[in-house]
């Protein structure tokens, strides 16, 4: 690993962003039709390595059951305004028409509403009902509060995410959430994150959680950066939690984590390199927050967006480019990556001759800075 000297007193490991790295080629092609993107995580089989956000902009209990349609899976926030307001479309009408940083403002008031349980179980429900698998997202802060009513529910998979999530959170002030019992509990699989380092994944691997997420989250609309000054890129995160992975199923005696990579892919080739880093999957939130279904209206905006005290995300404009199904399947009538996200992942794994994503995770790397 290269050390890089900051001054004489600090030194760092130098770090690589997708943005930073290629996919290399091998000696055979494939047809892109042959290409299988499947995966599975505990019970659950997807045709899609494709998990949305749970971000308000983008996961509507509508949204959720179109996603799932379309053979991926949607999160929807529990802390959003789907479980604050009986109806919040108006509001996330209004929310589209403010300009610049009233926004943020806004934003804090409308979501300074008390979560009801029994808006969690009729969401819940609401998307159960449609047949496609139901997954849900509540922050580790606010899990012990509000995960009877979700279990009660009948959910699928519970994810637990926050900006950075630990197995070992230290407080004077309350009992912290104690992931290896709570998820023990628990009957449902649980995803939990984020995270960015080996031995912070490690950690949560082996509290019995199915899945980790890698990365911060937010992606275009976080200011994380910025604020708090945290900052992994995502190329050597996913990568050492992938290493976390492979030494954990030596340890556990073969138990398989999925690893999900989560925030900074607006495009169809951060996505592959994000798998060709060793990711199973991918969580994005702008991509789809084009999509003409998507709630925020063409805006896009996380839970960081609203924090009361010190918000690390900012409401972005991205406008609209097609149909959901447009997005994930096609056809695109655009260059940039914005379109057909699936349709690329494939014909990237031909291209490098790999069948199927465990195959693909194998594909060579090169760094290759970013050069416009």
């Amino acid at each position: 690993m290269t050390q890089v000297e900051i001054g004489r007193g600090k030194n760092g490991r130098r770090a690589y962003a997708l943005d930073e790295i290629g996919i290399v080629p091998s000696r055979r092609t494939r047809d892109p039709e042959e290409v299988s993107i499947a995966w599975q995580i505990d019970a659950y089989r997807f045709e899609l390595p494709v998990v949305v956000s749970p971000m308000d902009s983008v996961v509507s209990p509508r949204t959720a059951i179109e996603v799932g349609r379309l053979g991926g899976l949607a999160v929807l926030d529990l802390e959003g305004l789907w479980t604050r307001y009986e109806d919040p479309t108006p509001l996330l009408a209004e929310v589209a028409e403010l300009k610049g940083e009233a926004a943020t403002k806004r934003l804090q008031e409308i979501y300074d509403a008390p979560i009801k349980d029994e808006l969690i179980g009729r969401r819940i429900e609401e998307i159960r009902a449609a047949g496609v698998t139901t997954a849900v997202r509540l922050s580790p802060q606010r899990t012990v509060q509000h995960h009877k009513a979700v279990i009660d529910a009948g959910v699928d998979i519970f994810v637990i995410r926050g900006t950075t999530v630990s197995a070992e959170h230290v407080s004077g002030r309350a009992e912290p959430l104690n992931l290896k019992q709570f998820i023990y509990e628990l009957d449902v699989p649980v995803i939990v994150g984020g995270c960015a380092t080996y031995t912070a994944a490690l950690h949560l691997m082996r509290t019995g959680a199915a899945g980790v997420l890698v990365g911060f989250g937010g992606g275009a609309s976080h200011t994380t950066r910025t604020v708090l000054g945290v900052v992994v890129p995502m190329a050597t995160a996913i990568s050492d939690v992938a290493a976390a992975r492979r030494d954990y199923m030596d340890e556990s005696g073969g138990r398989y984590v999925h690893v999900i990579a989560d925030g900074g892919m607006g495009t169809s080739g951060d996505i592959a390199k994000a798998i060709a880093c060793g990711a199973d999957a991918v969580m994005v939130g702008s991509p789809l927050a084009r999509a003409v279904e998507a709630p925020g209206h063409g805006f896009h905006w996380g839970s960081e967006a609203q924090h009361p005290e010190l918000p690390r995300g900012k409401r972005v404009e991205f406008g609209t480019v097609g149909t959901l199904e447009q997005i994930l399947h096609g056809p695109s009538s655009v260059a940039d990556g914005s379109m057909n996200l699936m349709g690329a992942l494939k014909r990237t794994m031909a291209t490098a001759g790999y069948s199927d994503l465990k195959e693909f995770q194998r594909v060579e790397v090169v760094v290759a800075p970013y050069t416009s």
